[in-house]
């Protein structure tokens, strides 16, 4: 199940998801995000807004399905070398510990995405 066709897409929404995987969004945690996508999305005239609709989409979804997106997803962008992905999962830990603790369900999740990240290594170096 893949959700967005722009990767920037996809890693803002897996930003989303390291920072309400424990049932909601610090301050300290959107801040980091709004951070870093002033380097993802340079010319977005109003990143809350946009952060905002990426919430209200995630909040949608059954959580259930969040995994298979994300494993789904970074097999759709199967393109994006390795080494970004391993940037974005370096993100994902500043995005948890952006509130000076990192939970049981975010430690889960950066474990659950470290994997599919690995996972997708393997598959295409055929390991």
């Amino acid at each position: 199940m893949v959700l967005h066709k722009q990767f920037q897409d996809f890693v803002l929404f897996l930003y989303t998801h390291m920072a309400l995987c424990d049932g909601s969004m610090h301050e300290n945690e959107e801040l980091v995000i709004l951070d870093k996508m002033s380097k993802i999305f340079p010319t977005e005239a109003d990143p809350k807004k946009k952060l905002n609709a990426v919430v209200a989409e995630y909040k949608s979804i059954d959580p259930a399905l969040i995994n298979t997106i994300v494993r789904d997803s970074f097999k759709f962008f199967d393109q994006v070398k390795f080494a970004q992905k391993y940037k974005i999962y370096t993100d994902m830990y500043d995005v948890v510990n952006a509130d000076g603790r990192v939970e049981e369900s975010e430690r889960k999740a950066l474990n659950s995405l470290r994997d599919i990240i690995d996972m997708d290594a393997e598959i295409r170096h055929g390991n």
